[in-house]
């Protein structure tokens, strides 16, 4: 919101904004553009006659009152992918969901545009080298949206990517997650029906041929108005920690790895030939992409010894960055540290969708903190139920930071990689000490 709120600044709108708490870096950032709020809280006379209209994000509750006196008012209120919409009516619109991999994709795309030289407009759930923010609003042809499916909204609670209707729309596969929302696979699984319906006429879907779940609902929901661009693994080779890949005959040395980095990089191909990019241009652009933020993010390390920070945390997610670290370094141990951060994680009857996630890690620690289960309101789990979740040989559970920290420092990290997944922060376990200490870097 604090990003979309920047852009529409320089785009020469007037802006204002309210919150009951802004954390850093939105705090700063508010501040440089001179959009902080003066006071914290909710104030109804930041409603005034004179606003064109009111932008919701997910903080505000619906009994708001700010929202209260813009309706009484009858000023008009979007959701945040409903005003993304409205300033791209007249624009092309790809947007890039799934399960997993929409970020990467949406920023393999944004990487290859800004190396042909296209302008663009954007919105991106992650921090991407060569870009200021993460949303960008102009007067551009194009905007490349990462296609969330959560709720838009407190007062809106349809997914936000059902109100971005595509002309290119990706869906990189469908593994079952925030199950706070949706409380069953089939009503998760109806939501990327919905997405699918509402491409434009004309448009296409690219989507993994390779996800059994996806590839049956593309089967049902079969229209005759779309085109469909199924994509697949591409010809690659592994040579000493170097990635090969052959991108249409073109062979180019990747900065990334993993399978799943190689199928975002296959959708994003079919979406930049879509934009006008031709694939010669394509495969020089990606040599030189070295990935998101918190996305197999290399904190440390070189050769075969290595600390990896990744934002995994659905099973989907974990099983793909675990496998992707142990065949990129195959000869090397992996010890993988997941945290159970989310409320789907957290919960006890979701645990069960972990099975087998971390089989590829020599060792494999899961953590959980107390303090995130209360903040969710969700009943204890126990560390038995974690082990049957998972059902991972010699699995360990740790709820205590401190012990975390300790238990890393004490291992042997010679011809070792390190893989700390969490969407969170592991409870605030101090991560730069283990960069300094067993990798013997700086931070």
């Amino acid at each position: 919101m604090h990003q979309l709120a920047i852009a529409l600044k320089k785009k020469g709108y007037q802006v204002t904004g309210s919150d009951d708490e802004i954390f850093e870096p939105s705090r700063t950032n508010l501040q440089s553009e001179g959009l902080l709020p003066a006071i914290m809280g909710w104030d109804v006379n930041n409603i005034t006659a004179d606003l064109n209209a009111v932008i919701l994000g997910m903080h505000a509750r619906a009994d708001n009152p700010e929202i209260k006196r813009a309706t009484e008012a009858g000023i008009k209120i979007y959701s945040f992918p409903e005003y993304i919409y409205h300033e791209s009516i007249n624009k092309k619109r790809a947007v890039i969901g799934g399960s997993h991999g929409k970020t990467t994709t949406t920023a393999m795309v944004m990487h290859v545009l800004k190396y042909a030289q296209k302008q663009f407009d954007y919105l991106v759930g992650a921090r991407l080298q060569g870009f200021e923010q993460s949303v960008n609003i102009t007067n551009a042809p194009i905007i490349v949206c990462e296609g969330d499916e959560y709720p838009a909204s407190a007062i809106e609670q349809k997914p936000k990517f059902h109100f971005l209707y595509p002309h290119i729309a990706v869906l990189t596969g469908i593994a079952w997650d925030h199950i706070n929302i949706f409380t069953t696979y089939e009503n998760y699984l109806l939501q990327f029906a919905i997405f699918i319906e509402r491409i434009a006429p004309g448009g296409i879907l690219i989507y993994n041929d390779t996800d059994a779940a996806l590839q049956q609902l593309v089967q049902q929901t079969r229209r005759a108005n779309i085109t469909y661009q199924p994509y697949g693994l591409p010809q690659y080779k592994i040579n000493n920690g170097q990635v090969t890949a052959n991108i249409n005959e073109h062979k180019t040395e990747l900065k990334v790895f993993g399978q799943h980095n190689l199928l975002n990089m296959q959708a994003a191909m079919y979406v930049c030939s879509q934009l006008g990019v031709n694939t010669q241009i394509f495969a020089s652009a990606m040599a030189g992409f070295t990935g998101a933020a918190r996305r197999l993010e290399k904190l440390a390390g070189s050769g075969h010894q290595n600390l990896f920070r990744d934002f995994a945390h659905a099973p989907s997610k974990v099983q793909a960055s675990v496998n992707a670290v142990k065949q990129q370094f195959g000869d090397s141990k992996l010890i993988a540290v997941l945290e159970l951060h989310t409320f789907s994680s957290l919960s006890k009857q979701f645990l069960p969708q972990y099975c087998g996630s971390l089989d590829m890690a020599n060792e494999a620690v899961v953590f959980y903190s107390h303090h995130a289960l209360q903040q969710k309101k969700l009943p204890p789990i126990t560390d038995e139920q974690v082990v049957a979740g998972f059902n991972k040989k010699g699995l360990l559970v740790m709820s205590d930071k401190n012990k975390l920290e300790q238990w890393l420092l004490a291992q042997n990290m010679e011809q070792t990689n390190l893989l700390l997944m969490s969407s969170g922060t592991f409870d605030g376990m101090a991560i730069d000490k283990i960069v300094c200490q067993k990798f013997k870097q700086p931070v």
